[in-house]
């Protein structure tokens, strides 16, 4: 397909200047031909947030949607804990939990139906056992249920905030105490759509809780406890009181520490999760520790620059 960009275009979104044209096709398809290739901009690929400037060609080629459920893939999965319902497993940093825009194979979910076959249906094809998310770039224990009644079961501790969740990470900054909580609601961010905020006093109430467990000179470890679970609850919350975590420019923190080895995503790990088990009824608390990139990289900071307290 051949599209001509004209001057009322000028300053649009390649995306959206296709989805007007291409009024069929939804946007995150859209950007998975975009990803892929199969858009060109005066014969080059774009990026789908590229502006046009109202006299460009815009050619598509499309392509089918991918199959909408999940491929089972032979890779590895780190299993934490299993029983008759669920399954809580060790997700590594960089794994999508299931396909979305762009991704499609290499996920979690991809990886537990090669691992276990069935497992909970009411998430649909696409994401099967899958009763929370962890952003791709999250490590740590993330719960799976293996029936519908599982699903139903955690999900209704969930949504009770029944559900401990405990992440560990760094900050740059000061905390102020030794422990505190960030109660601020978070909503998408008006004018960057991919951040979320919680500087504008209103959407959705979040309540995320921190402790002190290292000071540093320019740096604070903590322990988080989130009662909710909004995107990006942490970092937003975090960035919100001007302590950003560290390797996440998205809320502000720099792209590089000075002195300090690169760290190739932000330092935030899902460390622990305490549910009661829908087979058994008893509590249970599942723990991943710190995978190695974070734990080098703590221990070079603590070499560089050692701790206060």
């Amino acid at each position: 397909m051949h599209l001509r960009a004209q001057e009322p275009d000028r300053g649009k979104r390649l995306d959206l200047f296709i989805q007007e044209k291409l009024a069929g096709y939804s946007r995150s398809r859209i950007q998975d031909w975009i990803i892929s290739g199969r858009v060109l901009v005066d014969l080059s690929p774009q990026k789908a947030s590229f502006l046009l400037r109202g006299v460009e060609t815009v050619d598509v080629e499309p392509a089918d949607p991918p199959p909408l459920k999940a491929s089972p893939e032979d890779l590895p999965i780190d299993i934490l804990y299993e029983d008759d319902a669920v399954i809580a497993v060790n997700k590594p940093a960089g794994v999508t939990v299931h396909a979305g825009a762009g991704v499609h194979e290499g996920t979690l979910v991809n990886r537990l139906v090669h691992h276990f076959g069935s497992l909970s249906s009411i998430g649909g094809e696409l994401r099967p056992g899958i009763v929370h998310r962890l952003d791709r770039f999250t490590s740590g224990v993330l719960l799976v249920a293996r029936t519908d009644a599982a699903h139903q079961a955690l999900a209704a501790q969930f949504s009770g905030r029944r559900v401990e969740k405990a992440y560990l990470t760094v900050v740059h900054g000061a905390m102020e105490g030794e422990s505190g909580s960030i109660t601020a609601p978070i909503t998408r961010d008006p004018v960057h759509r991919t951040r979320m905020t919680a500087r504008l006093g209103e959407g959705r109430s979040a309540l995320t809780e921190w402790k002190v467990l290292r000071r540093f000179p320019l740096f604070t470890y903590l322990r988080i406890r989130i009662g909710t679970g909004r995107t990006h609850q942490i970092r937003v919350h975090l960035s919100s009181i001007g302590r950003p975590v560290v390797g996440d420019p998205l809320y502000g923190a720099p792209s590089k520490v000075p002195g300090m080895p690169p760290l190739d995503r932000y330092f935030l790990h899902a460390h622990q999760i305490g549910f009661a088990s829908p087979a058994t009824g008893q509590r249970v608390v599942v723990e991943a520790p710190l995978p190695p990139d974070l734990t080098s990289w703590l221990a070079e900071l603590e070499r560089v620059n050692p701790r206060l307290s």
